[in-house]
């Protein structure tokens, strides 16, 4: 099982976010704040869990987290900040709407911007070690697929309900038949140099 907290002594928003490597969509961000002795062995990264696992879990989480709270950051401002800063702003919003304030912060990855004077720790694989920034990544993964499911109805021939804006063959194919939308990251190589090769031998 995971574990409960780093520090048992301060109050700990775990954070991580969704859709960094997309081509559309924004980027979401979660914080969640799990009771100190919370238990779910079924917690994990999302990655790790099928899709209809991480739906059955984040109602989970909702009920039982102290808090919880989501961030966005759009396309245009992923291309105006870079993915970088704009998946440390969509953390910082997710934070921002806590109603429970932490005292410490768990962080998914290796860089973050600190957050007001809150102290933090960053996690490689945090996601796979402590449970609150694994609930995190199930919130942020599970709100950002209903978002992409949500505005494939809009342009159906990009599959972002199967690829949620990931860069997916069937994706940068559909970039190259019928242009970018208002949801692509202009700030990303929307096409990749060998996807390009590859569809253009596949249409010779």
């Amino acid at each position: 099982m995971l574990l409960p907290f780093l520090d048992p002594s301060l109050i700990e928003a775990g954070c991580d976010e969704a859709g960094r490597g997309c081509l559309a969509g924004p980027v979401y961000a979660a914080a969640v704040i799990l009771p100190k002795d919370y238990r779910n062995e079924q917690l994990n990264d999302s990655k790790q869990l099928s899709e209809k696992k991480r739906y059955l879990l984040r109602a989970e989480i909702e009920h039982d987290a102290v808090d919880w709270a989501i961030g966005i950051v759009s396309p245009s401002e992923i291309d105006e900040i870079n993915i970088l800063n704009a998946s440390f702003l969509a953390m910082h919003r997710a934070l921002d709407q806590l109603k429970v304030r932490p005292e410490a912060l768990l962080i998914d990855g290796n860089r973050f911007k600190p957050y007001r004077d809150l102290p933090h720790s960053t996690i490689i694989k945090g996601d796979g070690k402590y449970m609150s920034i694994a609930a995190a990544s199930i919130l942020a993964k599970t709100y950002r697929d209903d978002y992409m499911k949500q505005i494939h109805s809009e342009y159906p021939q990009y599959g972002w309900n199967a690829n949620k804006g990931y860069p997916a063959r069937t994706h940068r194919q559909a970039i190259l038949h019928y242009g970018i939308t208002p949801y692509h990251r202009l700030s990303f190589n929307l096409i990749g140099n060998r996807q390009l090769e590859l569809f253009d031998q596949e249409t010779d």
